[in-house]
């Protein structure tokens, strides 16, 4: 019992560590997710949406160290009721948006491992029953580090955390799971296999037969009836194959010119998801990047979701580049910097930059 107990230590301690960290990486990113659980449709919590950033850097340095304490043993009440009321918390979180599917990603492992909301509760469950079962077994739990050790690797921990943060902020992710990533080319990204499933999905039909409205359940075309038609509504029953990029356009009031620049061989893109949020004093950079890239024959445009400030942005910061206009989602998934470079060699994503970093640009 006592080796099982050890076994489950490491286990959950690992787990708590890796979920931590693969988010810690990517703060900004999680910060987004929680955004999405703070909205009227799903918490209705939006007066914590200026915050999330703050909350997702608390939440993934607290549950990374919380991992290594179980990992070392310090602490072990302390430490195993933090993760029972940390798990507790987002069993009936995950639970709440599976049944009625509010958020269909829940960004538990960041964008490292995707989960289906119910894989996600079942996850989380199991956590649970460990954490429940060294708790009623907290004496076998090993002390691997001695008190004052112990206490210098948690500390070690927590400023571990906040660097790891603190660059992801101030430049970009150390790691790159989005697939935006260098070296993906977003043609290829944005194509369906020809063999890829398609959606299924239920007809509900209903018609009034002799008076009485009958349903009738087909997989597309009406039913074969003699009674007059009153509704139709459908229900999925199986998701078909969605492309991991299927939002990102290049678009201006005369026309679509994605495939036009996807087949460009060089290729510089301002992104500024949103001008309204954008660190300004980053076009600076931007522009002393851009007048580089264009004496080396780089094509330069921007993307924003910002129709209405591109222009005035654009005069105010003297910008050599036509804004074009694209999804938000798409442009926040793509670089977690606004502004941010991203250089594109027919389609294949040669470089990105945190505007912080826009002098160290790859411009070949």
């Amino acid at each position: 019992m006592k080796t099982i107990t050890r076994l489950i230590q490491l286990l959950v301690g690992a787990t708590f560590i890796f979920s931590g960290y693969v988010k810690m990486v990517d703060p900004i990113g999680f910060g987004y997710k929680l955004e999405e659980y703070f909205e009227a449709d799903v918490l209705n919590m939006e007066f914590l949406i200026p915050y999330a950033l703050v909350i997702a850097i608390f939440v993934v340095v607290y549950e990374l160290t919380l991992g290594v304490m179980l990992i070392i043993g310090y602490k072990r009440k302390f430490t195993l009721w933090s993760m029972l009321a940390m798990i507790l918390f987002f069993t009936l979180l995950t639970f709440y948006t599976a049944y009625w599917h509010k958020v269909t990603d829940c960004g538990c492992f960041g964008d490292a491992i995707k989960l289906s909301p119910w894989a996600t509760f079942w996850k989380d469950v199991l956590l649970t029953v460990l954490i429940l079962f060294l708790l009623l077994r907290k004496q076998d739990v090993i002390e691997l580090l001695k008190n004052k050790f112990a206490k210098l690797a948690t500390i070690v921990s927590i400023l571990f955390g906040l660097g790891v943060t603190y660059y992801a902020l101030m430049h970009l992710p150390p790691l790159d799971f989005r697939p935006y990533k260098i070296g993906n080319n977003i043609s290829e990204g944005m194509a369906t296999p020809d063999d890829a499933p398609q959606a299924i999905y239920d007809y509900i039909w209903t018609y009034n037969v002799d008076g009485v409205d009958k349903k009738f359940v087909t997989r597309g075309d009406a039913p074969e009836t003699t009674g007059t038609y009153v509704a139709v509504e459908t229900k999925l029953v199986q998701e078909g194959y969605e492309p991991p990029i299927h939002d990102f356009t290049i678009e201006n009031d005369n026309g679509d010119f994605t495939a036009t620049y996807l087949n460009e061989p060089k290729v510089l893109v301002v992104i500024a998801y949103n001008l309204n949020k954008s660190e300004l004093s980053g076009f600076d950079n931007v522009r002393e990047a851009v007048t580089k890239a264009l004496t080396k024959g780089y094509k330069v445009i921007g993307l924003t979701s910002s129709s209405d400030l591109a222009e005035s942005i654009k005069a105010k910061y003297q910008l050599p580049f036509e804004f074009f206009f694209a999804d938000e989602t798409a442009l926040k998934t793509i670089i977690r910097s606004n502004p941010g470079l991203m250089t594109i060699e027919k389609g294949t994503v040669k470089d990105k930059k945190h505007w912080n970093d826009a002098e160290n640009l790859d411009l070949k």
